[in-house]
């Protein structure tokens, strides 16, 4: 691992000399020390915690006051690298102060070193907000179900090779990219990027272009769900898909001994 604390500057000049910043999404102390200790560059507190952890519908229900609980959590474990911090659903569709004053609590209280702003290619003015009142922002755009439409793409097909690298599709995306960092914004999250639009997002700015869900190898840098990289959650129990770890099935066989342990009056372990 990496022992230099990472800096926003760091990451940017990991994009000049050509090297992927890798980070991971986690909502708690002790995954986000052991993410630490592997060295990752950052460790983001998405908002994706309601559906992954909390069993809500969507996203949209979390709130700030439940995001300032994950974000203390994760900067309690988290001494190396960037910490980023999601701004639920409200704020910045409100206004840019309300954005603002949000951020400042996620900053101020959450410990956050700069704050994701989703959909942000919609939001400019309050990127701007926050960019000049001195909190460093992390700007998602790309293709999403509120987003897909207006470059021509339906949902149901956009994360298929041929809806994502439309030439289309692509231009536009440059152009946001370009508008939030004109607005200021330090790092883009580019969702369901596609080899065509990625590269070509990549190639038309200077900071930092991290990928996430439907990102690749393109672009300056992936981040993954902690959750998904380890196998972690019941739904890992009947997947096929491959990943780093499956420790679902682990939990799941623990789980059993244990029960088996203490059925048979045998002493537990641990």
């Amino acid at each position: 691992m990496m022992s230099d604390k990472v800096t926003i500057a760091a990451l940017q000049q990991m994009k000049r000399d050509g090297r992927k910043s890798a980070g991971v999404v986690a909502w708690d102390t002790p995954m986000a020390r052991i993410a630490d200790r592997a060295g990752v560059d950052f460790v983001s507190v998405g908002d994706s915690v309601g559906v992954n952890l909390w069993g809500h519908d969507d996203p949209l229900q979390v709130t700030i006051d439940e995001m300032l609980v994950v974000c203390k959590a994760v900067r309690r474990g988290v001494t190396r690298a960037l910490v980023s911090c999601d701004l639920p659903y409200g704020p910045a569709q409100e206004s840019p102060d309300a954005a603002l004053r949000a951020a400042r609590r996620l900053a101020d209280e959450g410990g956050a070193d700069m704050i994701k702003v989703d959909a942000a290619a919609d939001f400019p003015d309050a990127v701007r907000a926050l960019v000049g009142a001195g909190i460093p922002v992390f700007a998602q755009f790309g293709l999403t179900p509120q987003t897909a439409q207006k470059f021509g793409i339906p949902y149901s097909a956009q994360n298929s090779k041929e809806a994502q690298a439309t030439a289309e599709a692509a231009a536009g995306l440059v152009e946001e990219a370009k508008l939030l960092e004109a607005a200021g914004a330090a790092l883009l999250d580019f969702t369901n990027s596609g080899p065509v639009a990625g590269a070509a997002v990549v190639k038309a700015v200077s900071i930092p272009v991290i990928g996430g869900f439907g990102g690749g190898p393109w672009l300056d840098g992936r981040v993954r769900l902690a959750h998904t990289a380890i196998g972690y959650g019941d739904k890992w129990l009947d997947s096929k898909t491959d990943t780093y770890v499956n420790t679902a099935k682990a939990a799941l066989g623990a789980f059993s001994a244990l029960i088996a342990d203490i059925r048979a009056g045998r002493q537990i372990k641990g």
